[in-house]
């Protein structure tokens, strides 16, 4: 299953209210459905890293632990995003103000969740790498989340 695949496949947690023209009739995903989607993420994710920082076997060493435990708090965060997207997709045709304001205020949470994590890793990634070579991961790693936020946006309507 291709990135692409895989997100749309989470967005489709929130079908039937996303859908804005096309009915779609599909049984719902499974929680044990959105973990294999998730693992599956990950390994593509894990995949575009390890294919673009080409790590020497010493900074591999150094860098995958703390990638293990940077990925284990990036979840939290996902979780936290997958909810938000559920609750916007099932109040979007009621949305009302108090509803919108408490999806944006979620949402400017975990923008600066995901900024904290990224600031709290850092040091961590820089004694392992260099500074330079942190510095890349860091570039892979948001390029990553974008595509990721692209495909999301590009499936989930603007409030009517």
């Amino acid at each position: 299953m291709n990135l692409g695949r895989a997100i749309v496949l989470i967005v489709a947690l929130s079908a039937p209210a996303v859908t804005q023209t096309v009915e779609v009739q599909a049984r719902p995903l499974s929680d044990a459905d959105v973990e294999l989607i998730r693992k599956d993420v990950q390994a593509q994710r894990n995949q575009i890293i390890t294919d673009t920082m080409t790590f020497s076997t010493s900074e591999a060493a150094a860098f995958w632990p703390i990638y293990k435990e940077y990925v284990a708090e990036q979840h939290a965060i996902g979780t936290k995003r997958l909810n938000l997207i559920i609750d916007y997709a099932q109040n979007l045709e009621k949305m009302d103000d108090a509803k919108a304001r408490d999806l944006t205020e979620r949402f400017f949470a975990i923008s600066q969740d995901t900024l904290s994590l990224r600031k709290k890793y850092y040091p961590r990634f820089e004694q392992a790498l260099g500074a330079k070579r942190a510095a890349k991961f860091y570039q892979v790693d948001n390029r990553i989340e974008l595509m990721i936020n692209l495909q999301l946006t590009s499936q989930i309507p603007l409030i009517p």
